[in-house]
């Protein structure tokens, strides 16, 4: 696994040297390219201005912020540069919260912090065992890829993660979502519903999170390779009637019952 940055931790003034990896496994994803259905050949992407309908090169394409329709400042790359923060090659701790505060809504990306070379080692799991021992997790602020992004450091295993947060202001509100609020619900309506639930309550590593999307996607572009012919199967998964509420609670209870037996 090779690190994507390297700087250090540091607490106080205490400071920890250590390396970042990406945690998200890339190659799971299936990616295609965009191609000409009368000879395959690849879909490239010119730059056309919309004003001379000319292609632009890249060295004259600007950036510009529309702050009304059709206007806009433009900021050289110069410009942008001269408010690029630097990186300090290290991620100030700023304070330690209990995890149970941060809503899942502000997690982001997801990356694994190790430490960098034996000397580290003593130091790191210092941060790591009270972090672990105070139920506490760390939140600083990093800058990777020119973009100062606030942080939250938490323990697992023998070692760390570190999840980017979303700012307050990424985040769209609740409320406007529509067509919500509390209405009274029957109570046996209620009684069967906690029953369906405690009947399908597991724990989560024995949930099945095989991807069968992409296991079904892969057989078909084996198939291809391989000159099958291509079969549509009959799935399980089509709409089905409504029924009544109950009915279909007392029917679902059923059903738990005999997976689980």
């Amino acid at each position: 696994m090779r690190s994507i940055w390297k700087g250090h931790i540091r607490f106080s003034l205490v400071t920890i040297p250590i390396q970042i990896f990406t945690a998200i496994e890339s190659k799971s994803k299936i990616s295609f390219r965009q191609l000409h259905n009368e000879d395959n050949g690849r879909i490239s992407y010119k730059k056309i201005c919309t004003s001379c309908d000319k292609e632009v090169p890249y060295g004259d394409i600007v950036k510009g912020y529309e702050y009304e329709p059709d206007q806009y400042v433009v900021l050289s790359k110069e410009e942008m540069n001269s408010v690029k923060l630097e990186s300090t090659k290290a991620i100030d701790i700023e304070a330690f919260i209990d995890l149970n505060e941060v809503h899942p809504t502000r997690f982001e990306t997801v990356y694994f912090i190790g430490p960098n070379g034996e000397v580290a080692t003593k130091t790191f799991s210092l941060l790591l065992q009270t972090l672990k021992k105070s139920n506490k997790a760390g939140v600083g602020r990093v800058i990777l890829r020119d973009k100062e992004d606030v942080v939250l450091i938490t323990p697992q295993g023998e070692g760390l993660l570190m999840y980017k947060l979303r700012y307050p202001n990424e985040l769209r509100k609740m409320e406007n979502v529509p067509n919500l609020g509390t209405v009274e619900v029957d109570k046996k309506q209620m009684e069967l519903a906690e029953t369906l639930v405690d009947s399908l309550t597991t724990t989560f590593d024995k949930i099945n999170f095989d991807d069968n999307y992409k296991d079904a996607l892969m057989d078909l572009v084996n198939s291809k390779i391989d000159g099958k012919e291509i079969v549509t199967l009959d799935s399980d998964t089509k709409e089905k009637p409504v029924v009544d509420i109950m009915d279909a609670l007392k029917a679902s209870i059923e059903a738990a019952k005999k997976k689980s037996a």
